[in-house]
């Protein structure tokens, strides 16, 4: 069996911007590209260490990108995958990932 994925209220917040942002142009290409980044976060339920380990951002942070434009930050424990942030295009990542969010449970 795979991990449990669990999306902090932070990278939800950040996928409602996302949808919000292409929405401005299509609506209908906001919510299909909504759906294809929820999948793929809930995608790490098996394999989940296939994303890149990047330890500057903080103790087990891993990145996977989707289609060179979403950026998913993420940290396993034990086997749940919480899903930490979710970046658009060019943003930046900030360095006080860091610091760990509150566990939305």
């Amino acid at each position: 069996m795979g991990c449990r994925v669990i999306l902090h209220p932070l990278a939800e917040d950040d996928l409602f911007s996302i949808y919000e942002f292409i929405a401005q142009d299509s609506p209908t290409r906001a919510i299909a590209f909504s759906r294809k980044i929820r999948s793929h976060c809930f995608s790490l339920e098996t394999m989940p260490e296939r994303g890149t380990l990047r330890e500057r951002l903080g103790s087990g942070i891993r990145i996977v990108i989707i289609e060179g434009k979403v950026s998913v930050i993420y940290r396993i424990e034990d086997d749940v995958v919480n899903i930490l942030r979710i970046f658009y295009a060019g943003q930046n990542i900030p360095d006080n990932l860091a610091e760990r969010p509150e566990n939305p449970e």
